[in-house]
This record gives structure tokens, sequence and C-alpha cells, in this order.
């Protein structure tokens, strides 16, 4: 599996944290803890892979690279 970047971040509207792949359109994961968060998406895009495949659709390069800003 094409290693993807992930964005971890606290969601203080539901109160958890949401683990987003931007390079998989649409997927990510949420949980209670840092930790949860990316195990759940770890098994989001497993899946997301696998139809993706299993359905034809092209598998994205891993691109998506966080930008960084110096203050």
């Amino acid at each position: 599996m094409p290693r993807y970047h992930i964005d971890l971040f606290w969601y203080e509207d539901d109160a958890c944290w949401v683990a987003n792949v931007p390079d998989l359109k649409t997927c990510s994961a949420h949980g209670d803890t840092p930790e949860e968060a990316l195990a759940e998406v770890q098994i989001a895009m497993q899946v997301w892979l696998e139809v993706a495949k299993d359905m034809g659709f092209p598998i994205p390069e891993a691109r998506y690279r966080p930008t960084r800003f110096a203050a």
C-alpha cells in the first residue's frame, strides 16, 4: 500500500480525534484518542483501496504534502 499522508486533529464540535487521508477522497475516521483515530483510518484506507480496485477505479498516488508555515 502506498504511504499516504494522514492529517490528525482534534475536532471540538464532535469532541473527538479525526484522521483524514487527503489523497483518498472522503477517507477519514475518528476516535476518542489519537491512537484510536489512526487505527480506524488504517482500516478505512485498506477498505477504500480494496473497493477502488474491485470497482476498477484508479488508485491515487500519494501526492499530498502538508503546507508548513514559519512565523
